[in-house]
């Protein structure tokens, strides 16, 4: 009578295997998160908000060397942003939001030696080099929170730590659109080098989490692979108001132009990526990708979106989709017909014929242009390889390896897809002969059922006319022989590619 009834046990022990799968499923997930973490763990960033001083500034934040501004960050397409990308800088119609001549004499002042040499140093350069540096840096104010390596200056060192500088914090940016000061206490900065989508962001001295941060929208920011004239800004406090800003200048030569104006996005399938995000800078566009990082300068684009003659406003993305490319990493890279191999073929390498898996012999006359051409889509594995036969029919160019190694014997003749069907040459073809799908001038009818079974006779110095061979293919008994083709031959095997073999089995 104690005992429960059996379809509650069944129940129970039902309901405790069920639990005990979701707790095993929990703790797979548990440590799963946890061997990521221990595999690729967060870099610890410290935030620098807008107006708040540093705790250990290079000089004294009321110095008077810059003034930050307030600005809301901005949407951003990726974490990682090329220094050309339009818009990805801001500007005001006040040019005095840094004070490089105040910079430039506390920075040759002799009472500030020390500190010059480790702020020269942290930016590796001499102190010597200082002036003409400065002299090529430009004010602008961020539009993002900005990663960057941050310096403060201990015990007559620049020590690096990474940090997170608000939006609306002043700059200077050298000529490749790279943060270099941070204007409001001199400090040097350098390139973050972490994962942009690993990082975890302390606030604190006085750095408070500010309104809109958004750990998703920070960015970090790439060397434009070009030396830049004009950096192309966007007016803090009226966004309509384009501002083209000469390197180097402090906002006296200063440019306006209308945001809103539309422009019209390139034609950029067949380039590279680096041409196609150059092209779209120089338009007022902003290059995007969807893929982790940036994909190397020399990776074919293959589409956009939006496509090419849509037409948007300054800064806008225009995604490109592109084909893998050889060429490592995504640093500046070269300006003139970028191919997608690197080192392996240049622009001006032939294509590969269809199943070649090394380099290319004799090169076909219609690799004679260059890869690089906008016309000329590559696949992304070979320069100039959108255009293979672009210039003639398959036959049309000259053999690409010798021909002991092009026609390996056969018990068949091959059925090839690309017949050579020149017969006037002086020289044997290298070459299967040829198939029934493009057979010589019409034979005359087959020879009589019963062929020899001995060895075939020997090969004179025209073809015959009466001996049967075994090949599917009919025989060449009433093709003009100019050139005593190696077809000649009544044999069972292909031919061994020259008239003088003698006779074979």
């Amino acid at each position: 009578m104690g005992e429960p009834p059996g379809g509650a046990v069944m129940t129970h022990r039902a309901f405790m295997q069920r639990a005990g799968k979701r707790i095993a499923c929990f703790l797979v997930f548990v440590l799963a998160l946890t061997g990521c973490d221990s595999e690729t763990p967060l870099t610890v960033v410290k935030a620098v908000a807008a107006g708040v001083p540093s705790l250990a500034p290079f000089f004294d934040e009321n110095s008077g060397l810059g003034r930050d501004a307030q600005v809301r960050s901005r949407t951003v397409h990726s974490g990682l942003q090329q220094g050309d990308t339009p818009g990805l800088y801001g500007g005001s119609k006040q040019p005095t939001i840094c004070d490089v001549d105040r910079l430039e004499q506390f920075l040759t002042d002799p009472a500030n030696d020390q500190k010059a040499q480790a702020w020269a140093r942290a930016l590796e350069i001499s102190k010597n080099e200082i002036p003409d540096y400065l002299e090529r840096l430009t004010p602008v104010l961020l539009r993002h929170d900005t990663l960057v390596k941050n310096h403060d200056y201990k015990k007559g060192k620049a020590v690096p730590y990474d940090s997170l500088l608000q939006a609306g914090i002043a700059i200077l940016v050298d000529q490749q659109g790279q943060p270099a000061v941070k204007c409001s206490c001199g400090n040097p900065l350098r390139p973050f080098e972490g994962d942009t989508s690993r990082i975890s962001v302390e606030f604190e001295d006085g750095n408070e989490k500010w309104q809109g941060y958004e750990r998703s929208q920070v960015v970090a920011v790439r060397p434009a692979p070009r030396t830049l004239e004009r950096i192309a800004l966007v007016d803090v406090q009226e966004p309509e108001r384009g501002i083209s800003r000469p390197v180097g200048t402090t906002g006296e030569d200063d440019a306006t132009f209308d945001t809103r104006k539309r422009r019209a996005v390139p034609n950029l399938a067949g380039t590279t990526f680096g041409q196609a995000s150059r092209q779209l800078a120089d338009t007022g566009l902003a290059a995007g990708y969807d893929g982790k990082g940036l994909p190397p300068d020399g990776a074919r684009v293959t589409a956009t979106d939006p496509p090419a003659g849509s037409e948007l406003r300054f800064g806008e993305y225009v995604t490109l989709s592109v084909a893998g490319g050889k060429s490592g990493g995504g640093g500046p890279g070269s300006t003139s017909g970028d191919t997608s191999d690197g080192t392996s073929g240049g622009s001006t390498a032939p294509p590969a014929p269809p199943g070649s898996s090394g380099s290319a012999g004799t090169p076909p006359p219609s690799s004679s242009g260059p890869g690089g051409s906008p016309s000329a889509p590559s696949s992304g594995t070979s320069s100039g390889s959108g255009s293979p036969g672009g210039s003639g029919s398959p036959g049309s160019s000259p053999p690409s390896s010798p021909p002991s190694s092009s026609a390996p014997p056969s018990s068949n003749p091959p059925s090839s897809s690309a017949p050579d069907t020149d017969t006037s040459s002086s020289r044997p073809p290298s070459s299967a002969p040829p198939s029934t799908s493009a057979p010589p001038p019409p034979p005359p009818p087959p020879p009589p059922p019963d062929p020899p079974t001995g060895s075939p006779p020997e090969v004179t110095s025209s073809p015959p006319t009466s001996d049967p061979v075994t090949s599917s293919a009919p025989p060449p008994t009433s093709a003009p022989v100019t050139s005593e083709p190696a077809g000649s031959e009544p044999v069972t095997s292909a031919p061994a590619g020259s008239a003088s073999a003698g006779a074979t089995t």
